[in-house]
């Protein structure tokens, strides 16, 4: 799983910080930073996160063959 975030886009709403703590911070004001590739387990969390998104800012790339191999 990749984690993909348009920092153009983003309008530093936070609403991924309240839905995955673990994986999304705002640093600042508006700095968002975020693990890229964070474990499978998280994959809950992950999909909230884009879920809450009010600019649709986050997507997640899903590598098929690592999943299968897992």
């Amino acid at each position: 799983m990749r984690v993909v975030v348009d920092l153009n886009r983003c309008q530093a709403y936070a609403q991924c910080c309240y839905a995955a703590p673990e994986r999304f911070v705002l640093q600042g004001d508006e700095i968002l930073a975020y693990d890229p590739a964070p474990p499978a387990a998280e994959r809950a969390a992950i999909d909230r996160a884009v879920q809450a998104c009010p600019v649709r800012a986050i997507r997640v790339e899903h590598d098929e063959t690592a999943e299968r191999a897992a």
